[in-house]
């Protein structure tokens, strides 16, 4: 067996979705966890609003998951909007409803709010949130980590010693903000790796459906959008299938960049669509027959 053939076999992936708020968008969801679901990703995670706006709809989507698929589902928790026993409750909850994956985040404040702040009775940052969480039982942890700087941390090298904090109280993997420079990632990932951190770094892939959509998220996360990357979707508003092509080209480039240096684990925004990260997993050599066998 090739080097090549023996990365595309063990390449695992995982997928992101968010909790719908209308009749169509849970359509879309369902029709997109079920076409993934064939390639049997190593968990999914539902988001949880900002201020904690979604908790039901992100549990009702999570019971729905348990209840329906075999999927390994990883509801997200945050530090806003809720003290510390509340946060506990909905972690015991979860552990009872068969849930051992979850997500762990300080999580963004409410739109209205520019400057976070710790509620009193609450978990104050994500690394308490991780101590927590594996106080109330032995959850398989994931937290993030951002490639290109939290854009509150103090500096690169504050963030990096914030990253190791939530692995050190107990989290088991990091998955990074989505991003484009893939060398960026790859430096990244050496100082981890030079900070003592031997978790896995999993990128973070965000394949593109609107170009203008990105550009709000990324603004949103303090993230620079390249101008190579403008320049490739520049004149397609009007033009959906060639966005596609191209937004599914510049995904894969990406992966399989990272592949070549020995990345074997991908999670995908999928922003509950499912062809392009369908596409691009197949790319990986992640794909329904491989994953039955």
């Amino acid at each position: 067996m090739s080097n090549a053939e023996k990365n595309e076999r063990e390449t695992q992936v995982s997928f992101e979705f968010f909790p719908p708020n209308t009749e169509a968008m849970e359509k879309t969801l369902w029709s997109s966890i079920e076409r993934l679901a064939v390639l049997q990703p190593r968990f999914v995670s539902v988001t949880y609003g900002a201020d904690g706006s979604t908790r039901q709809r992100t549990h009702a989507a999570v019971e729905r998951i348990m209840k329906e698929t075999n999927l390994t589902a990883a509801p997200h928790l945050t530090c806003i909007g809720a003290s510390k026993g509340e946060i506990d409750d909905i972690a015991r909850e979860y552990w009872d409803m068969g849930i051992r994956h979850l997500v762990a985040l300080r999580g963004d404040p409410p739109k209205d709010v520019t400057t976070y702040v710790p509620q009193a009775d609450g978990y104050a940052f994500a690394s308490d949130l991780v101590a927590g969480l594996k106080q109330v039982a032995d959850f398989d942890i994931s937290v993030a980590a951002y490639p290109d700087v939290h854009p509150e941390a103090a500096s690169a090298e504050a963030d990096l010693e914030n990253l190791k904090r939530k692995l050190d109280a107990g989290a088991s993997r990091a998955i990074t903000q989505f991003f484009f420079d893939v060398g960026g990632y790859l430096k990244f990932r050496d100082r981890c790796a030079s900070a003592g951190i031997d978790s896995t770094i999993v990128p973070g892939i965000l394949p593109i459906t609107k170009f203008p959509q990105l550009q709000r998220f990324a603004e949103a996360c303090g993230l620079k959008v390249p101008q190579w990357l403008a320049d490739r979707f520049a004149g397609l508003e009007d033009d959906p299938e060639t966005r596609k092509l191209i937004a599914a080209n510049v995904a894969i480039e990406q992966v399989r960049m990272m592949q070549k240096e020995g990345i074997d684990e991908f999670h995908f925004y999928t922003l509950n669509r499912a062809d392009l990260t369908f596409a691009i997993c197949h790319v990986l050599g992640v794909r329904p027959e491989q994953a039955a066998a």
